[in-house]
């Protein structure tokens, strides 16, 4: 079928988000709320004219895991990026090898570095909610 990118012009890009205990939502919201973290990325992709393709929640996950170079090796992806580098340094093992190993693959990793939101009880609340009762029909709205 060709190279996607060049027939549409378009970079395809896989976000990366911090998945963080709930336990932490006091002491580092951002980090917990992966949801916030992928609306940042999806942002910074579309104001460049960028195709979100993939989305992926991990925590320490090593640089050679097959969940982040599966869509590479298919020609599926050009662009990882992550809110921040403090972001990447709580999805990945090590950003400095996963940052190599991009460079050695030829796909760019790019970090958002918009100012985190701050967050107040209400926000930490809806936090709170969306990821404790994801079963229980919360939609979290």
């Amino acid at each position: 079928m060709g190279d996607t990118r060049r027939a549409s012009g378009m970079l395809r890009v896989t976000t990366i988000a911090s998945l963080t205990p709930l336990e932490e939502l006091e002491a580092d919201p951002f980090l917990v709320d992966s949801r916030s973290q992928h609306a940042m990325c999806a942002r910074w992709a579309a104001e460049r004219g960028y195709v979100v393709t993939r989305e992926l929640l991990v925590r320490g996950l090593r640089p050679d895991h097959c969940a982040l170079w599966e869509d590479v090796e298919a020609g599926l992806v050009d662009l990882f990026v992550a809110p921040s580098r403090r972001v990447l340094e709580r999805a990945l093992a090590s950003v400095d090898e996963f940052t190599a190993e991009c460079a050695r693959r030829g796909v760019r990793v790019e970090t958002v570095g918009h100012a985190e939101p701050a967050y107040d009880a209400q926000m930490k609340a809806h936090v709170h909610r969306r990821l404790s009762m994801p079963t229980a029909g919360y939609d979290g709205r």
